[in-house]
């Protein structure tokens, strides 16, 4: 079997991998239901607020790759990279805890400035991304060490942060 190198075809009757534009990038695309993007939505943000960041980052990727949706897709990578910010937390990096922070800053931004082409999977249609994204800002405006304590996600059942 040869290695597929950049630009080449697939092997025959394989489809070709599926992709959508985000942020004028080409990324990844797994097509799920809802309900199946609700799931790991839901499994990954239980992680978060337990503290297993690494966790979180890893079950929400399905929840991403899932949706077609652009705004969708900027909430979910949004709280990727605020759980991967408190990865490097805990691994002692305070650059990786800017530096993800600032990212989820943007995407969630991003998501509230993006019209929805539908209805977001519960447990995101839930949460309180205003809110976050203060919480954040507000993390933002203090100098950064490894005892940073990430903000809970607010929502009509979860905590104000």
């Amino acid at each position: 079997m040869t290695a597929s190198r950049p630009g080449a075809s697939p092997r025959p009757g394989t489809p070709p991998p599926r992709t959508v534009l985000q942020g004028g990038r080409a990324k990844a695309y797994r097509p799920l239901p809802m309900e199946a993007r609700a799931a790991a939505a839901r499994k990954g943000l239980e992680a978060y607020e337990r503290g297993d960041f690494f966790e979180a980052h890893e079950l929400l990727e399905p929840a991403w790759m899932g949706s077609a949706d652009p705004a969708e897709r900027e909430l979910v990578q949004g709280l990727i990279k605020l759980a991967a910010a408190f990865v490097h937390a805990a691994r002692g990096n305070p650059l990786g805890i800017d530096k993800n922070l600032r990212g989820a800053q943007a995407r969630l931004a991003e998501h509230l400035r993006l019209d929805r082409s539908g209805p977001l999977p519960e447990p995101l249609a839930a949460l309180d991304v205003p809110r976050l994204l203060a919480a954040i800002e507000a993390l933002l405006r203090e100098p950064l060490t490894v005892a940073v304590e990430p903000p809970s996600l607010p929502g009509p059942d979860r905590s104000s942060g």
